[in-house]
């Protein structure tokens, strides 16, 4: 009810809104107001047919992370909205929508019917096959291919122009209701929603449910500024925080994945932490600026370079770095195999270092066809998990230590999601006993009881790391 009465309200401002600002009279209200509702018809009748339908089975989701622990491994069928961005059959949607996919099949809807005489029923449209070209889980983006020409694709416009309070339009397939639209304002125009996480969105109140994922996120004009793709919600339905990847993002791995199949990105094998005042107090440093290594990858270029851990990094080929998102994104830009310059500071010290820019691995692993429930699922933490064979080992590329356990697939439920474990992570121990196998976790975590802590440490991208938490029942 709460919910309910918040969109009442918001439409009455709405409604209060366009009156002051488009009506200079009384008696010019309602000529104003059916004005601004047929430009925004028009633009819903030029955008929707450009919105497809997406529909999915297989093992859903059978890569990656799922709601509860008992749909890690299931057949399932699921449906999503994308949006065409080629005339010659290119779609883009979110990769969490074609996870675990053994079958993808795209419908064209005819858009908004209109016109006098016309049913307002639309007419069942047409369905196609569709080819994964290619799917990035950074960013959550998969582009697909349908064997179709002179399709009415919509552009992708500047995200970077969007500002908070813009009236926005969500388009899609909410809960499997094909061709539907819900209206909104941009409530922030860069939500980051982990630290240090590489990826922002658009935050939004239109009305985001569950099947509007890759539908179009769209200005009052039409312009695509944004991809739904998810909700934060307490109820599992829309609660006014929808969150959209950014259509300059969009475009860039799309471009990637057209050309290429897959997104590629330069490193120079560092990681980097944003230098917050209470980091930059413990580190005894006067100014809390720029972004500081926390590790230095063995054998990579920065090693090769001279960095060190600790070293701050305040400029990148001039331009100055103020958080470890923009120095990662700074980089992921460069060309692989030229060289950046780097001001950086080392003891109270400042020097010039160039470090060469090579490819960052490929993390986008799929191991949903190699496990089973009988065989891989460890309920105790809600994973789904691998012994680290030479064949998985050569598919994760370098290891730092060769021994462990792979996570396949994971549960939201999982007793350390706050924490977050992902899958393509490798369990080398779990309370500083070593794990070389499946017969080895389940071991160990057969001993622990109920409350007992537990430390797993994990190697995620060539970066060992501890995810604590206590055992569950």
């Amino acid at each position: 009810m709460k919910i309910v009465r918040t969109r009442q309200i918001l439409a009455i401002l709405l409604v209060a809104v366009a009156q002051s600002l488009f009506a200079p009279s009384l008696m010019a209200q309602p000529a104003t107001m059916e004005a601004l509702s047929r430009s925004l018809e028009e633009m819903i009748e030029r955008v929707s047919p450009g919105v497809v339908k997406i529909f999915v089975s297989g093992y859903q989701p059978g890569r990656g992370i799922v709601a509860v622990r008992g749909q890690l491994f299931a057949r399932q069928r699921s449906t999503g909205s994308g949006i065409i961005v080629d005339p010659n059959g290119y779609i883009v949607t979110n990769a969490h929508v074609i996870s675990g996919a053994r079958r993808v099949q795209v419908l064209l809807t005819s858009g908004t019917p209109s016109g006098e005489g016309k049913s307002i029923l639309r007419d069942g449209g047409r369905l196609y096959g569709a080819q994964v070209v290619g799917f990035d889980l950074e960013t959550d983006i998969a582009v697909l291919k349908i064997a179709a020409r002179d399709l009415p694709a919509l552009k992708l416009a500047d995200s970077d122009k969007v500002r908070k309070g813009q009236l926005v339009f969500a388009f899609g397939s909410p809960l499997g209701l094909e061709n539907s639209v819900s209206m909104g304002v941009v409530s922030s125009v860069a939500r980051q929603l982990q630290e240090e996480d590489p990826m922002i969105y658009i935050q939004t109140d239109a009305s985001i449910n569950p099947g509007n994922s890759g539908g179009p996120l769209v200005t009052a004009t039409g312009e695509v500024i944004g991809i739904s793709t998810m909700i934060i919600s307490q109820s599992g339905g829309d609660e006014g925080l929808g969150f959209a990847a950014p259509s300059n993002i969009v475009r860039n791995i799309y471009e990637q994945i057209k050309e290429t199949g897959s997104v590629q990105r330069g490193s120079i094998g560092v990681k980097a932490q944003t230098l917050n005042p209470i980091l930059a107090a413990a580190l005894g440093l006067e100014q809390p600026r720029g972004v500081v290594l926390s590790d230095v990858y063995p054998g990579g270029p920065g090693e090769k370079a001279g960095l060190l851990s600790g070293d701050i990094i305040l400029e990148l080929d001039g331009k100055a770095m103020q958080n470890a998102r923009q120095f990662a994104v700074n980089l992921y830009g460069r060309r692989i195999g030229r060289k950046v310059n780097l001001r950086v500071v080392r003891g109270g010290k400042s020097r010039k270092i160039n470090v060469e820019v090579i490819e960052r691995p490929d993390q986008n692993v799929s191991f949903a066809s190699m496990v089973t429930p009988e065989r891989n699922l460890i309920s105790e933490l809600g994973i789904l998990a691998l012994d680290l064979t030479p064949q998985i080992q050569q598919m994760l590329g370098g290891l730092r230590i060769a021994s462990g356990v792979v996570v396949a697939a994971r549960s939201i439920d999982a007793p350390f999601w706050t924490l977050g474990i992902l899958p393509g992570d490798v369990i080398h121990a779990i309370n500083n006993t070593p794990v070389s196998t499946l017969k080895d976790l389940r071991r160990a975590l057969a001993r622990l009881k109920v409350y007992d802590p537990v430390a797993l440490h994990v190697e995620r991208g060539g970066q060992l790391l501890y995810v604590s938490f206590e055992m569950e029942g």
